[in-house]
C-alpha cells in the first residue's frame, strides 16, 4: 500500500541543459529591462541555442518512449482491491511532469541519503545494502547508507495492529519529526528503512511506505515484504518499494498507463505483479533529471540484477538497451 501525494511544489530542475531552460525567461526579462526593446545580439542567440537544445532533449526523450513500449504492459482495469479500485488517478504524463516544475535533483543537492531506523536482522541488512546499490544506478546519483539510528516513537506516534498484534510507528511522526529535521543540506533525498510497520492515519490499515512529492524525505517498512517468499522476492520487493518512494521524492504521481514500478499498490500480490523498472513515460522523467543515456542506463541495470541473481530482469534490461541503440525491438 503507498500513499496517493496531493502536494507539488515548485523545485529546482536538475543539471546544465535544464538550468538553461529554467534560466531563458529570467534573462529575457533582464536583457529587455537594462536595454529597453533592444535585443542584445550577444545574449539573446545563445538563449534561443538554450532553449532549442532543451526542445531538443524534450522531443527525443519522447522518441525513445517508444522504443521500449513493447516491454510494458498498460495498465489492466483493476480488481475489486487493487489500488485505482479505491483511488481515481489521472496518471501523469513525461510533459506533465515537466510542465509541473517538479523538485529535483541540483549540482547542489544530488546524494540519495539512507537513514535505517530501529533494529534489522541479517536478511534485512543485506536487502537495504541491496536497495542502497540499486537507488544508485536507478537515478544515477551518487547514495550515501547512514549510520543506524534508534526510532523512539511512543504515545500517539505508535499503536498495535488490531489484527497482527505488532507493533505500528504512524509514518508522519518519521517523515517530520525525525527525517525533515535531519535532512541534509546537499541530500537529493532523504529515505528512512524500518523494520517496524507503518501506518499513515486511522483510517488504514498499513502503507509500505509514504514520501513527499516537495519535501525530498521518504520511510518505506520492511515488516510484510518477506511474507511469504523467499531471498530474492523479498530483494524484490524491496527494491521495487525503494525505487517507487524516491520516485515520490522527485515528484513523480502514480502511473496509470502501464505496469510500472511507480504503479500504487495496494497488496503484497499487486506489487509482486509490478515490474522493478520504470515505464516508457517515467523513465523519460528519470532520464531527463539525471541527463543519463538511457541505453547506458539500462546496461548498469542489467549488471545490477546479474550481480543479485535477478536473471530475468537482467535479461530483459539487456534487450531495453539493444532496443534503444538499434531503434526498437
Amino acid at each position: 500500500m503507498c500513499l496517493p501525494f496531493k502536494n507539488i511544489k515548485a523545485g529546482t530542475l536538475g543539471k546544465q541543459r535544464k538550468s538553461y531552460a529554467a534560466l531563458l525567461g529570467f534573462v529575457i526579462l533582464l536583457s529587455l529591462v537594462v536595454f529597453g526593446c533592444d535585443r542584445s545580439p550577444d545574449v539573446l542567440p545563445s538563449n534561443m541555442a538554450a532553449a532549442r537544445e532543451a526542445k531538443k532533449v524534450r522531443k527525443e526523450l519522447r522518441e525513445t518512449i517508444t522504443k521500449i513500449e513493447p516491454f510494458f504492459k498498460p495498465m489492466a482495469k483493476p480488481a475489486t482491491s487493487d489500488w485505482l479500485a479505491a483511488y481515481n488517478e489521472p496518471g501523469q504524463t513525461f510533459e506533465q511532469y515537466l510542465d509541473a516544475d517538479p523538485t529535483t535533483p541540483t549540482p547542489v543537492r544530488h546524494t540519495i541519503y539512507i537513514l535505517p531506523l530501529g533494529s534489522f536482522n541479517s536478511k534485512q541488512k543485506k536487502v537495504i545494502d541491496a536497495a542502497a546499490g540499486y537507488l544508485e544506478v536507478f537515478y544515477d546519483l551518487p547514495v550515501q547508507l547512514l549510520p543506524v539510528q534508534k526510532l523512539n516513537a511512543t504515545g500517539s506516534n505508535v499503536r498495535q495492529n488490531r489484527t497482527t498484534r505488532t507493533r505500528q510507528v504512524r509514518t508522519g511522526y518519521i517523515l517530520n519529526d525525525v527525517l525533515k529535521r535531519t535532512l541534509p543540506n546537499d541530500a537529493a533525498a532523504l529515505i528512512a528503512f524500518t523494520a517496524d510497520d507503518l501506518y499513515p492515519d486511522e483510517t488504514m490499515k498499513y502503507v509500505f511506505g509514504q514520501a513527499s512529492l516537495a519535501e525530498r524525505v521518504g520511510v518505506w517498512s520492511l515488516s510484510r515484504l518477506d511474507d511469504n517468499t523467499g531471498e530474492q522476492g523479498f530483494l524484490r520487493r524491496t527494491l521495487k518499494i525503494a525505487a517507487h518512494e524516491t520516485g515520490h521524492m522527485f515528484s513523480m504521481r502514480h502511473c496509470t498507463k502501464y505496469e510500472c514500478v511507480m504503479s500504487g499498490s495496494n497488496h503484497l500480490a499487486e506489487t509482486d505483479r509490478r515490474p522493478i523498472d520504470a515505464c516508457p513515460e517515467c523513465t523519460a522523467k528519470i532520464c531527463w533529471f539525471s541527463d543519463i543515456d538511457q541505453a547506458e542506463r539500462y546496461e548498469r541495470l542489467e549488471a545490477f540484477c546479474r550481480i543479485h541473481g535477478l536473471r530475468e530482469e537482467a535479461d530483459e534490461f539487456g534487450r531495453k538497451a539493444a532496443a534503444v541503440k538499434a531503434g526498437g525491438v
